[in-house]
């Protein structure tokens, strides 16, 4: 994950010596705890965090059983990771849901934090979930936040109520909330104005909305690149209107990972969902010890087969394994299965989930255009010729290379792995619903 990859590096290189260690003495405590605070500090963590922290993990590590066990390195590393995860929040918190049948909830957030963008995310994935959510712009300061919703929402073929000619935020939300009634949805997504910075009239406003439609969640969207800042911005929302938790956006950014690991000990409340990209698909639910592992470079084997579970099309995985059983696993098969990897994100994130391999991304460097690469050479080719590379002749292959902007020679690597990955395939024979998905990533060396 791009937003911790400078602390996880660092925290990994530490565990990674103690790791090892048979025999553990005060002095290793001491430098470890010296290196492990410096490496927080750098990722912008509050100060207050970085005390706690290593104040725990140095209490925990030079206790007896510790000391004097037999892998006392690992007990260390398992130390770190346990105390990680209880900074980060512990356990997965929920999103509250109306036990009356429809939920409201009200999306705060600064200018730039991506708050349209996260609303209309955070339908998308109740939909998913089986949800009929229903969005609303209350941002009465910039009718062009309302339409960008209204487009998002089309994008997603989810409602969206605008009202521009209403002035007062509070009516457009109450009249959101009958509109979102009377077409039978159960979820009510508000999408409040955002300023560059806050103010007693943007507090007014936000105070007069809540109580309007009494939401169930107050959720902050909270920036993950702007680093401490974020828990400051936190505190004061809290103190002002109250919240219930956070929405994390950019966490696939160039960021030092501060805010995620601060906001929760510092304001008491939890990371409910992180965004990991820009695409309307991309928000996860936040798991403490899942991201615990990552940092550390244990990997996060749930999260990339729950990735896998959403993005991968079992109907045509069926397919492939009645064709690979027919000895039929065509160019046009391989090009489907670039496509949903490609669907599933960053391949270096992906990477980073298998446990261990955090540690080597650096010296690994995946090229993400690659995968762009095979799929416009294997699209630039006729039906015939996806069926069947053996007709592929020079003349074919100089005019597949010209269509998808490529060379020969790189036409000719994508046979040389197509028919490697054939016979790779046939190995296979669970290739399936449970199997497809082991033979969709080895075949890309995953």
């Amino acid at each position: 994950m791009a937003v911790f990859q400078g602390l996880s590096e660092k925290l990994q290189a530490i565990t990674d010596r103690m790791r090892g260690k048979s025999r553990i003495t005060e002095s290793d405590l001491k430098e470890m705890m010296r290196e492990i605070r410096l490496a927080l500090l750098e990722a912008d963590v509050h100060y207050q965090v970085v005390k706690d922290l290593t104040k725990e993990i140095s209490e925990k590590s030079a206790g007896t059983e510790v000391m004097q066990s037999i892998t006392p390195g690992q007990q260390i590393v398992k130390i770190v990771h346990d105390s990680l995860t209880e900074i980060l929040g512990g356990s997965e918190s929920k999103l509250a849901v109306s036990p009356k049948g429809f939920t409201v909830y009200m999306l705060y957030g600064l200018q730039g934090a991506g708050k349209t963008t996260t609303a209309a995310k955070l339908a998308n994935y109740l939909k998913d979930q089986g949800k009929k959510p229903i969005l609303t712009s209350v941002d009465v300061h910039r009718p062009a936040a309302a339409d960008q919703l209204n487009i998002l929402a089309k994008s997603i073929d989810v409602p969206c109520y605008i009202n521009k000619e209403e002035k007062r935020a509070e009516v457009i939300a109450k009249e959101a909330m009958d509109r979102g009634r009377y077409l039978l949805a159960d979820t009510l997504i508000v999408d409040t104005a955002g300023r560059m910075t806050i103010d007693e009239e943007m507090m007014t406003e936000l105070k007069a909305i809540a109580s309007a439609v009494k939401p169930d969640e107050k959720l902050l969207i909270v920036d993950a690149m702007i680093g401490q800042e974020a828990v400051n911005i936190a505190l004061e929302f809290d103190r002002e209107i109250g919240l219930d938790g956070f929405i994390m956006t950019k966490l696939d950014g160039d960021a030092r990972g501060g805010a995620a690991l601060s906001i929760r000990r510092i304001t008491g409340k939890p990371i409910k969902l992180v965004g990991m990209g820009e695409k309307i698909d991309q928000l996860e639910v936040f798991h403490p010890e899942r991201m615990a592992s990552r940092i550390l470079g244990m990997g996060d084997v749930l999260t990339l087969v729950e990735k896998a579970s959403r993005q991968i099309d079992e109907e045509k995985a069926q397919k492939t394994l009645e064709r690979l059983q027919k000895n039929r696993f065509t160019l046009q098969d391989m090009l489907e299965q670039l496509e949903q990897v490609r669907d599933m994100g960053s391949i270096q994130d992906m990477v980073s989930m298998l446990p261990g391999a955090g540690g080597k991304l650096k010296d690994a460097e995946v090229d993400e255009k690659e995968f762009d690469r095979l799929a416009a050479i294997i699209r630039s080719m006729t039906i015939r010729e996806r069926e069947n590379h053996k007709i592929l002749n020079a003349s074919r292959r100089r005019r597949i290379a010209a269509g998808s902007g490529t060379s020969i020679q790189d036409v000719n690597k994508l046979i040389r792995q197509y028919e490697q990955t054939q016979k790779i395939m046939k190995q296979f024979s669970g290739f399936g619903k449970k199997g497809g998905k082991r033979g969709l990533f080895s075949q890309f060396g995953l």
